[in-house]
């Protein structure tokens, strides 16, 4: 997963963001809401880990304005005080849920499996479109029962479609969601991903939506 970190403790942030990348995870990590605004609309993220207390204001401001522009990005808040009133008021807000602070990174991510799945409409770990199945704690896939073997790109591009099957990707957004796996991506390279995507999975599995991009089918 890409994820958005807005968090000001400089001790939270760099510990967070480096148990995160163990897990495989990458993420960006920001420590005002005013860059926050903007970069939730324009990247390709899966989900945002929002701290309420940040320098120049609330969290909550920031989630009801996203959630007022339409971004349908999940977010988890997370916060040190919390009464059941605020976490009530956040979830009504449009936060997917709530971890307090101190945690333990192992819940965080299980909370973040859970937010996302529910997201791509997937009801467990284990995602399934017809035959194609993907593993999404194992990092497995899986084609009428056999396992294929997918580079970290391929299957980083696989996820971001079945996040919404059934619905175009746009080709420069597929090269945003993609690009914190490395070096700088481009169209190009997104369709050569595509290409060996369909020879190890079968040709009808993503189908091109002409001037649009890619989308998997449900």
């Amino acid at each position: 997963m890409h994820l958005l970190l807005i968090e000001d403790d400089l001790d939270l942030g760099t510990s967070l963001q480096q148990a995160l990348r163990i897990e495989g995870h990458t993420s960006e990590w920001l420590r005002s809401a005013r860059q926050g605004l903007a970069m939730a609309r324009e990247k390709g993220f899966d989900c945002v880990l929002l701290d309420l207390s940040l320098p120049d204001g609330n969290g909550m401001d920031l989630l009801r304005q996203w959630r007022a522009e339409g971004l349908k990005l999940p977010v988890i808040i997370l916060t040190a005080n919390a009464g059941l009133g605020d976490r009530l008021a956040g979830l009504d807000d449009g936060a997917d849920d709530f971890i307090l602070k101190p945690f333990i990174v192992a819940e965080l991510l299980s909370r973040l499996g859970a937010v996302t799945r529910r997201s791509a409409q997937q009801a467990s770990a284990l995602w399934t479109l017809g035959e194609l199945e993907i593993d999404t704690a194992a990092h497995e896939v899986r084609q009428a029962g056999q396992v294929v073997h997918l580079a970290p790109r391929e299957y980083e591009l696989l996820l971001a479609l079945a996040r919404t099957p059934g619905k175009a990707v746009p080709k420069h957004r597929l090269t945003e969601m993609l690009a914190p796996l490395g070096e700088a991506m481009d169209v190009n390279a997104v369709e050569v991903h595509v290409h060996n995507l369909r020879r190890k999975l079968g040709a009808d599995c993503l189908r091109t939506v002409r001037g649009v991009g890619y989308l998997i089918r449900p």
